[in-house]
């Protein structure tokens, strides 16, 4: 009876995680040739950030390689094969606790992938964002990924990256 119910949890838990590969698979890939990460919302948290202007949350993951370099202060540069993922949200109030916020509506999730050849005319980053819960790639074509770096120009000195790592005790 045991193996039933184990072969049974086992073949759910298949099935979701295919339906999860699958959703993330089926989703567009960005103008200039990135796919959307399969595995990013399994990621760990390298940093948080809110910003005051458009009033969103925002929390920053990356790859193996990126959250290795934070917690070792290896960022200035990034090394080669680090992927940051930001994740974001607008924001509301918390409705328990009114002096707090909290995330609402899902606004896009964007990445850098550290690769400084493939990438070189752009600082050595590739750039990608999706948009909403439907997440539609964002740029009509590959160009989109200038408007990213004019962005990230004030940090350029900072190996093009806005995200200071959050110190982990």
């Amino acid at each position: 009876m045991n193996y039933k119910i184990a072969a049974i949890t086992a073949s759910i838990t298949l099935t979701l995680f295919n339906q999860s590969l699958l959703a993330t698979e089926l989703v567009k890939q960005a103008a200039n040739g990135i796919k959307l990460p399969t595995d990013y919302k399994n990621w760990r948290v390298i940093s948080i950030s809110h910003r005051t202007d458009n009033n969103s949350l925002r929390t920053i993951l990356g790859n193996n390689i990126a959250v290795k370099a934070a917690r070792s202060g290896n960022t200035n540069p990034w090394p080669q094969g680090s992927i940051l993922g930001k994740v974001v949200w607008k924001q509301k109030t918390e409705e328990h606790w009114p002096t707090a916020i909290a995330p609402d509506k899902f606004v896009h999730a964007e990445f850098m992938i550290k690769d400084s050849i493939k990438y070189k005319s752009t600082g050595g980053w590739g750039y990608a964002r999706w948009l909403g819960e439907d997440q539609k790639p964002y740029g009509a074509d590959e160009d989109f990924a200038l408007e990213c770096m004019s962005c990230h120009t004030p940090v350029k000195d900072n190996d093009w990256v806005f995200t200071t790592p959050a110190v982990m005790p």
